[in-house]
This record gives structure tokens, sequence and C-alpha cells, in this order.
């Protein structure tokens, strides 16, 4: 993994932490953010399924995609679709896709560069 790849996904993980303490605010209890990072998770999975390529460290690289393209797709599109465990279910996707589109598109080219 290149460095600029690693800065996308330490940065990813900072934002991840922040809302992992807003969710666990916003939610208030323990069972509720686990079932968040799931929900989060599957939506992360799903936009890694159909965008070409692989977000890395599997279901934790997904939960935090899933994450992040929950708040990005809230702050682009709104909260469009029905609420799962806190998560808007289409916004959510959408973001996780531009995120995953994003990391992919990253990693090919900077791969294409180191050859």
């Amino acid at each position: 993994m290149g460095i600029l790849a690693a800065l996308l996904f330490l940065f990813l993980l900072i934002l991840a932490i922040i809302a992992f303490f807003a969710l666990f605010a916003i939610v208030g209890n323990l069972i509720g953010v686990i079932l968040t990072l799931v929900v989060a998770g599957l939506i992360g999975l799903l936009a890694n399924a159909v965008v070409p390529g692989t977000i890395p460290y599997g279901f934790l690289g997904a939960i935090l995609s899933g994450l992040v393209g929950s708040w990005l797709g809230v702050a682009l599109l709104g909260s469009i679709g029905p609420t799962i465990f806190g998560i808007p279910v289409i916004s959510a996707f959408l973001g996780a896709l531009i995120i995953s589109f994003v990391y992919s598109l990253l990693t090919s080219q900077l791969s294409r560069n180191h050859r």
C-alpha cells in the first residue's frame, strides 16, 4: 500500500473514531453502537461489491467505508431512505460508493505510477 493510500486510510480512520464517539453520544448504549457498526459494515460491503477493487482490512474497512460514507452521503444528499439504527440506508450506500470509488481510483493510480 502506498503512502497516499495509507494517509487516506488514516484520515478515514480518524473520521470513523470521531463518528464512533458521536454515535455513542447519540445512541447512548453499547448494543446500539454495535448494531450501528454492523449496519455500516454491511453497507460498506455492498459498496465494495459494486466498485471494482477491494477495501483494505476486510470488515473493519467496510465499517469505516460505511460510517464515513454515511456521513458523506447525508452531507451531500440529506437523509434519504429508511433509517436503520441511525444510518439512512440510501444516503449511506451512495456515500460509501463514493468513498470506495475514490479509494479504488487512488490505489489504481498509485500502482500504475510505481510500475
